[in-house]
């Protein structure tokens, strides 16, 4: 663990903003105990912004102990600043080449609570494809990226989330077995990529591969999707290489790196 930074003199705004940080990047449930240790300050300070910051719905805590968690009003937003922050062209850039590039529609998403949604998006120009904008959510268990964000979690921190989700069948395809669920989610996270095989849509396949942060997390996903009369899954995973060159480009976004992201911009061949 790093050595705590000192808040003792920051404003009580700085000092939330902190706890939020210290909260955001555990990336799980943290306890008080912890949050006090990074933040350096009083027990009874740290307890008091973080009860201002479950009043206004910033963080979450647990029924009956004290750890916590991201709030539902910094998950949105974290959201809004990323499909409205000074990257957004530039990625929305990189995503214009890679469709261009394979020709199908292709999007980004991020995990939001219990759903994926769609922060932007490129469509084919084929007259034949699913119109789904950016803002559109679609469920975690039977959707590419859903697959992928889960397949990253902790065993134990997966597990819980899946037996509150409602494994609904929406296809023939769409897997609704627990147990099936988390063996397909274990090949995902080998694989690091996730697969949509008719399984929220008939007929409708899709692949998606990981965009990562500055500190190696998942930050949001990269898909290829199209129907499956154009497009079939053994195609669409021979397209993986490229989803993930872009994907690495746009991992320059999620982490500040935009010098970084723009150089890449070189390397993403236009299709003819």
């Amino acid at each position: 663990m790093n050595a705590p930074e000192d808040f003792g003199q920051a404003s009580a705004a700085l000092r939330s903003l902190a706890i939020l940080e210290v909260v955001v990047r555990a990336d799980r449930l943290i306890s008080l105990t912890e949050i006090v240790d990074q933040m350096a300050l009083p027990k009874p300070t740290v307890f008091r912004l973080l009860s201002a910051l479950e009043k206004g719905g910033w963080i979450l805590r647990q029924p009956g102990d004290k750890d916590y968690t991201v709030g539902s009003r910094l998950a949105d937003f974290g959201l809004g600043i990323m499909m409205n922050n000074s990257v957004r062209m530039l990625r929305h850039t990189i995503l214009a080449n890679i469709g261009n590039k394979l020709g199908e529609t292709c999007n980004i998403t991020m995990l939001d609570g219990n759903e994926i949604v769609y922060i932007d998006r490129v469509e084919t120009q084929w007259p034949l494809k699913v119109d789904l904008k950016p803002g559109a959510r679609v469920p975690l268990h039977c959707s590419a990226s859903g697959k992928l964000f889960m397949s990253q979690m902790r065993s134990s921190k997966r597990r819980a989330l899946l037996e509150n989700l409602d494994l609904r069948r929406f296809t023939g395809n769409t897997i609704s077995s627990l147990d099936l669920l988390e063996s397909e989610l274990d090949r995902t996270r080998k694989s690091e990529i996730g697969i949509d095989n008719q399984e929220y849509l008939d007929g409708l396949i899709c692949v998606a591969v990981p965009i990562m942060d500055g500190n190696g997390q998942i930050a949001a996903a990269l898909a290829v999707q199209a129907p499956i009369a154009r497009l079939t899954l053994a195609n669409a995973l021979e397209h993986v290489v490229h989803l993930k060159a872009a994907a690495a480009a746009m991992s320059e976004t999620f982490s500040g790196s935009a010098g970084s992201a723009a150089a890449a911009l070189e390397t993403q061949p236009r299709r003819a």
